[in-house]
């Protein structure tokens, strides 16, 4: 035999099994955190005819939600604050301009005092730009 036969070759194909394996393992802890990241405070926003808010990617907007017992909280939290927490909350978020905006996502049900109060809350802390959300009217 010659020593050429006896020679390894060089294997050209890559085995591409361990990469799958990454892949799908991958692909299952997104699939299980998914839904997870989905998670909010349940508000049952009032219905109103209002044209749709503008967003400024550079300056994602902060959300001060109320519910109908008048609970409030910072964003998607579940944390209950006060007032006088969400005006300490927000000026560490708002940053010095105060032009990031803020929605306030208030049960149909909350008593317009608690609203507010919030409002008032989010211009103590400097905000300028606060808009109020409400759901789109559906048409059947």
């Amino acid at each position: 035999m010659s020593r050429r036969n006896r020679k390894r070759r060089a294997m050209a194909e890559m085995n591409v099994v361990p990469y799958i394996d990454v892949m799908l393992v991958l692909l299952v802890i997104f699939m299980v955190t998914a839904p997870m990241m989905q998670s909010g405070v349940n508000v049952n926003m009032p219905n109103a005819d209002a044209d749709l808010l503008e967003s400024d990617n550079n300056q994602p907007p902060l959300f001060i939600v109320i519910r109908e017992n008048g609970d409030i909280s910072l964003g998607n939290a579940e944390i209950i604050i006060s007032t006088a927490e969400l005006t300490q909350q927000m000026q560490g978020q708002l940053g010095e301009t105060g032009n990031r905006p803020v929605y306030i996502r208030a049960d149909g049900n909350a008593i317009h005092t608690h609203v507010t109060q919030a409002m008032l809350a989010a211009q103590r802390a400097g905000a300028k730009k606060i808009s109020w959300m409400t759901e789109p009217v559906t048409t059947q």
